[in-house]
């Protein structure tokens, strides 16, 4: 094998970037003779591919998805932006105003009958604007308050995204189980309809029992199509969720729905009213509103400002210190003062509703929890368990001419009812258990 075309492929394969890419050129640096040369080159070629291909087909976890939505979701971002917006605005409201220097320059001269001399003139003012502490204190406030709720606003968006993805997620598992039994559904109907047309051909059936095989394959393999659209828009719906990182050919876990039971609804009750982030959120825009009003009523009071100026001209240098004091005469601020207080008003009765529905979506969780782990329970523990059975035991009648087809289809329908019922109850149980972590947030 020529060298330039054996260190090409070095090259390309030690860009790909596998540590088994350096093995194999040792062992073809070491082999002296060409046929070896290939055979070893070959051998890296297969392990490097090897290794790809289990990269692609590497299955990604809850926590996995989790990690990588907070990480790259533009949507995560964005509310991370916010709060450094915040953050920048709490430095605004703590800046002291600048100076303002005035420069003037002009001419002086005298009328004819003056004997005055004439000449330049010349006026320089510095005004240093006094931030009073009744305007500063409730202005920094409103921003140290602003800077919380867009801290708490974060924590209740992360909140709710982990509580989408991990609907999505289970929704993606239960659209997966539901493809694989219509899979497992399919196959059954065909190995019964290759059955029932061998018996047709020798005159063992009537044809109608075949007509009615064709009828079942068909609705199973309608069903199988519905099943593989599903998981298609589950998988759509997930990745629009974590971001454009995460490849159309992703695989997930199928984890099992194996959640520890909640605590009791009346231990968590106090800690999820202290600690429900969209709570949070709304306590600190209230509280923002409430330093808000202060510094509007502040606005009231006058304004100071340090003057100083010196004029020139050819006969005399002045020189003026004094104090500006802007007063409210006219403007009592009466419409900012009534907006914030009406906004104030507006977000504690916001605050007293979201605390009452919070309570209310609180215990239709714990209810749906409650009533999803039953059915789950009951169908795991006997249901689907004893469709089963009847089910095998109606095939094997069935292939020693025991029982018709019908019989068949009927046990198939009883025992698929089941199994669906199950996967159902195994997903309504992870959305209960999903929507009370997403309730309880930070609660311990």
């Amino acid at each position: 094998m020529p060298n330039s075309l054996m260190n090409g492929w070095h090259s390309h394969i030690r860009d790909n970037g596998t540590s088994i890419c350096e093995i194999c050129t040792k062992v073809i640096r070491l082999t002296l003779r060409p046929e070896k040369q290939l055979t070893a080159l070959l051998l890296c070629i297969s392990a490097t591919l090897g290794n790809w291909a289990f990269a692609e087909t590497h299955k990604l976890s809850l926590p996995d998805l989790e990690a990588l939505m907070f990480s790259q979701s533009p949507a995560v971002l964005g509310a991370a932006n916010a709060v450094d917006a915040a953050r920048a605005a709490v430095e605004t409201a703590r800046t002291i105003p600048n100076p303002q220097v005035e420069v003037l320059n002009g001419t002086r001269k005298p009328r004819p009958e003056n004997s005055n001399p004439q000449g330049n003139l010349k006026t320089i003012s510095v005004t240093q604007d006094l931030d009073m502490p009744w305007h500063r204190f409730p202005r920094v406030d409103a921003a140290l308050a602003g800077l919380n709720a867009a801290q708490a606003n974060e924590t209740s968006f992360r909140a709710n995204m982990r509580a989408q993805l991990r609907l999505r997620y289970y929704d993606l598992v239960r659209r997966t189980a539901e493809n694989r039994v219509a899979r497992e559904d399919v196959k059954l109907m065909e190995g019964i309809h290759k059955r029932i047309a061998l018996q047709v051909e020798t005159g063992e059936k009537a044809r109608f029992e075949l007509v009615k095989a064709n009828a079942e394959l068909l609705n199973a393999q309608k069903m199988q199509e519905s099943a593989i659209l599903r998981v298609r828009q589950s998988r759509g719906a997930l990745r629009a969720l974590v971001g454009v990182h995460l490849p159309e050919s992703f695989e997930v876990k199928e984890q099992t729905h194996t959640f520890a039971a909640p605590a009791p609804l009346s231990d968590v009750r106090d800690a999820v009213l202290k600690t429900n982030p969209e709570l949070q959120r709304t306590r600190a825009e209230r509280q923002q509103l409430d330093r808000k009003l202060s510094e509007e009523k502040a606005l009231r009071f006058p304004k100071f400002a340090l003057r100083a100026e010196q004029d020139q001209d050819p006969e005399w240098r002045s020189k003026r210190v004094g104090v500006a004091m802007n007063l409210p005469l006219w403007d009592w601020r009466g419409g900012p003062v009534g907006e914030a207080a009406a906004k104030l008003s507006q977000t504690d009765n916001q605050l007293a509703y979201q605390e009452f529905s919070l309570l209310q979506s609180l215990e239709a969780a714990y209810q749906q929890y409650e009533i999803a782990n039953a059915q789950a329970i009951a169908l795991e523990g006997g249901i689907v368990r004893n469709a089963a059975n009847a089910l095998r035991i109606a095939e094997l009648a069935y292939k020693a001419g025991e029982k018709s087809f019908l019989e068949v289809m009927d046990a198939q329908r009883v025992y698929r009812a089941a199994r669906n019922e199950l996967i159902t109850a195994q997903f309504e149980l992870a959305s209960a258990w999903a929507e009370i972590e997403r309730l309880r947030a930070n609660a311990p």
